[in-house]
């Protein structure tokens, strides 16, 4: 045994919690944190880049899934990429770096659509966004791929085999799974200790009025993670193969029952995320032959476009939308009047709806959809039923068999396990693959052991909570949030208004809003300067909802494409969004309503904090001293990760 093998593997641990104490969603985030991590992913591009010997301005890396990887190399030129593996290094994280010469990538439409994939979206037509983003199409394994990053410069130190057969003592899939340190707690006793484990709970960054505790509200995103999940993470990456296979095996179990999709009907299929899943499930339905009748798949205005884009593209098919009103509530008298339409009544020649495809849970509204009336109206005319869960399964109770749910698509990083797993849930016999794709499908999700026990960890924990007490929790700060904005000068809500409203009860924590004259990334980034606040703004993968509720009318719209596509790098206009998790607490409501009321006290033409005179105002430092301390916290956090 290699001497050095507990020193990597301590090295490798230590760097992976650090990044995990600023762990954000990338590139779309205004706070520290996300910064912080968005320059750790973008670091582990030219680790990799650096460990093939190649140059950056030569080549570009992708971070794909082991499928998804296939897929691509199968459209490039064999000479022009070079493909790592962190399974070749011992290393269980569904990782693959392609490194692609620039200009070597396909053009036009990505072989996979999704949340990332596309810089602008109308309903007649897509800007898609430059690669690589392009072809890392919902939230990548940003973690996993820091992760393979922090690995190959281990790898490079002492060798290619430091991480294989690098066993921890063995633990069953159940002692990892199911116990941890706060096993004897449950309900609001354990939600109490488990904030307390939530990693980088203490970490302070420097704001206007000097250094505060980061404050994460941009859940919606992705959430942060708690010990309990990081420990089975960890000791998963470290088991033999017969105890990883477990792993999978029981982590699957967990969701049947989390779900309420028992195991005799329904098939989990693991995937990278939600946008993977979707797609397999386009992919699938894609493959349907009916020669008396053309596909149709209803879909929203209010979806992500990872639930969007992928119908849109459906081989011989083509798509119908529902409206929704200005909360974000479907009128399921008009889904049921078009079902009709095309079902029963067969006004529209050979087309018949085949899936209506919604979100569970609003990513920009915030309303929970009822689906089991959606599913009785859905199945009453012959269609099928696919939730885009990604919103919905940390909050709130779900049973696929008893709502006649038929797919299901949601992701880790969303329920705080951010390892790069999500799932396809789907009725068995749906999905329209042979065994040796299905093979490849399901050894490409699992390989990813990690993400796939830190997800069950999640939903184990989430359970003993309470996902009652979780709801309950979250309508409590949803309301704060909604009555404490109501006292922000110029600032408008959109969705409920009013927490008085009958419709507050199907509202979760997400809450979308603008000022009447103040461009939303400029708010964003105050909330960051002046109060250490983490949210995300523009339009949030869902354009067309956006551009609904802002009233952008068509021929603006058109002008809109043109200038984005003149200007890739321009700031798309949209709304702030603040979304909550379960480590959030009164105070950080109580704060964000505080820093929102300075904003609201800025003129529009005055230049934001320039004054370093305390006399002058609530900031103590100035505008340039502020970016130096932040650009100061992102690069010591980076060094702290080793990256």
């Amino acid at each position: 045994m290699n001497k050095k093998k507990p020193e990597a593997a301590a090295e490798l641990k230590r760097g992976v919690y650090a990044a995990l104490e600023t762990y954000s969603n990338v590139h779309r985030g205004s706070g520290h944190f996300s910064r912080v991590t968005t320059d750790l992913f973008e670091k582990a591009r030219v680790v990799v880049l650096e460990y093939l010997g190649l140059s950056t301005r030569g080549y570009m890396v992708i971070f794909c899934s082991p499928r998804r990887a296939e897929k691509l190399k199968a459209l490039i030129d064999p000479n022009s990429y070079q493909c790592l593996s962190s399974q070749d290094f011992g290393l269980p994280l569904g990782v693959r770096a392609l490194a692609v010469k620039r200009g070597a990538l396909p053009k036009g439409v990505p072989f996979e659509t999704g949340g990332g994939s596309a810089r602008l979206v109308s309903r007649g037509w897509v800007i898609w966004a430059k690669p690589p983003g392009k072809f890392e199409s919902g939230t990548p394994a940003i973690m996993n791929a820091i992760a393979f990053a922090k690995a190959l410069l281990l790898i490079k130190q002492y060798g290619k085999d430091i991480f294989k057969n690098d066993e921890a003592t063995s633990h069953s899939a159940l002692e990892i799974l199911l116990n941890d340190q706060l096993d004897k707690y449950t309900g609001k006793k354990l939600l109490d200790e488990l904030r307390l484990t939530q990693i980088g709970r203490d970490i302070c960054v420097p704001t206007t009025e000097g250094s505060t505790p980061f404050i994460n509200l941009d859940n919606g995103a992705s959430t942060p993670t708690f010990t309990p999940i990081w420990d089975a993470a960890w000791q998963a990456w470290r088991q033999p193969p017969e105890v990883q296979r477990e792993i999978v095996d029981q982590v699957r179990s967990i969701c049947a029952n989390y779900l309420g999709a028992p195991a005799t009907d329904y098939a989990i299929v693991f995937t990278s995320n939600t946008t993977e899943a979707i797609n397999l499930a386009a992919e699938s339905l894609g493959r349907e032959s009916n020669q008396e009748a053309e596909p149709v798949v209803l879909n929203t205005i209010l979806e992500h476009n990872s639930n969007e884009l992928p119908w849109r593209f459906l081989p011989n098919g083509s798509m119908v939308r529902l409206m929704a009103d200005e909360e974000g509530f479907l009128d399921l008298t008009e889904l049921e009047r078009i079902l009709s339409s095309y079902n029963k009544q067969e006004e529209h020649g050979r087309h018949r709806i085949k899936l209506v495809t919604l979100t569970g849970a609003s990513n920009v509204l915030g309303v929970y959809n009822n689906l089991s009336e959606i599913s009785r109206i859905t199945h009453a005319y012959g269609a099928q039923l696919a939730v885009d869960a990604a919103q919905l399964v940390a909050h709130r109770n779900l049973d696929m068999e008893k709502s006649g749910i038929d797919y299901l698509f949601f992701s880790a990083h969303k329920m705080y396990a951010p390892f790069g797993s999500g799932a396809l849930v789907a009725k068995k016999g749906l999905l329209n693959f042979s065994p040796e794709e299905m093979q490849q499908i399901n050894a490409s999700g699992e390989e990813n052991t990690a993400g796939i026990a830190a997800l069950g960890k999640a939903m184990v924990l989430l359970q003993r909570v309470g996902l009652d007490l979780i709801r309950d929790e979250e309508e409590a700060l949803t309301k704060l949030v909604i009555d404490g904005l109501k006292n922000v000068p110029g600032l408008s809500v959109y969705g409920i208004k009013n927490s008085e409203t009958p419709g507050f009860a199907q509202k979760g924590g997400v809450v979308v809003f603008a000022f009447k004259n103040k461009v939303s990334f400029k708010v964003a980034k105050n909330l960051a300067l002046l109060g250490g606040i983490g949210v995300r703004y523009g339009c949030h993968c869902a354009h067309m909802l956006i551009k609904y509720l802002v009233k952008i009318p068509p021929k603006l719209e058109w002008i809109q494409g043109v200038i984005v596509t003149l200007v890739p790098h321009l700031e798309l206009p949209g709304v702030v969004r603040v979304s909550l998790g379960i480590e959030n607490r009164r105070e950080d409501i109580d704060k964000l309503i505080h820093v929102l009321g300075q904003i609201a006290g800025i003129p529009k033409k005055q230049k934001e904090m320039e004054s370093s005179s305390p006399n002058e105002g609530p900031q103590i430092l100035s505008k340039k001293d502020i970016h130096k301390q932040m650009k100061d916290f992102v690069r010591e956090r980076a060094a702290m990760v080793g990256l």
